[in-house]
């Protein structure tokens, strides 16, 4: 028997799960709302419990480390860079209990079915990610992954223009890509109101 501390709108509950059954944590929201805080701290009690952790970042993602997630506060975990989601697949041990996952967008479309696949042997698997690009759209992978989990938390940050819930990821550099790694160096969190489409000018701010 695992005894698990899954979350659903922000509430801790306890769930017991059987027979080796594994499942789907995602956890998503803007830049700046703590989402990565949330993986480190959930991979933490997993380890306290002496579960077998793996943890795997997108290679693209070398912001504050490469071979360690790290949340905006500071706090970083160790992970593996990977390129695809098939080369993070193919380095899942058979003994690992939980699978952490951060930045989850930058990954390819083929990390559902992988997600999908090793929670159905049996893992644990908890992604964390944007589920919105710059211009506001859902961003793939992770509607996708919202769909087939379990469990789903949804993360806000506040919003820098008025001190708002911010649900937005503003880029304030002039890029069309919709990749384009950064903090905030080039992003701010911010409200539905405040919140600006790329379209009209990302550094155009509203009075």
């Amino acid at each position: 028997m695992v005894e698990e501390l899954a979350f659903d709108n922000t509430e801790e509950r306890r769930k017991v799960r059987q027979n080796g059954t594994g499942w789907i944590e995602v956890i998503v929201g803007s830049m700046f709302s703590g989402k990565s805080e949330e993986l480190i701290r959930r991979l933490n009690r997993a380890r306290i419990a002496r579960q077998k952790v793996q943890v795997f970042k997108p290679r693209i993602d070398a912001r504050y480390s490469v071979e360690e997630i790290a949340s905006h506060s500071g706090q970083k975990h160790g992970s593996n860079p990977v390129a695809t989601a098939a080369e993070l697949m193919s380095l899942v041990s058979a003994e690992t209990q939980v699978v952490g996952i951060d930045e989850g967008q930058f990954f390819d479309m083929e990390i559902v079915d992988i997600v999908n696949e090793l929670a159905t042997i049996g893992k644990r698997v908890i992604v964390a990610g944007l589920d919105q690009d710059y211009t506001g759209k859902p961003f793939e992978p992770m509607p996708q992954l919202l769909s087939i989990a379990e469990f789903i938390t949804k993360t806000h940050a506040i919003c820098v223009k008025c001190g708002g819930t911010a649900n937005y990821s503003q880029r304030t550099v002039e890029s069309d890509a919709r990749v384009e790694v950064g903090a905030a160096d080039k992003y701010e969190a911010r409200c539905r109101s405040c919140f600006v489409p790329h379209a009209d000018s990302p550094t155009i701010h509203p009075d």
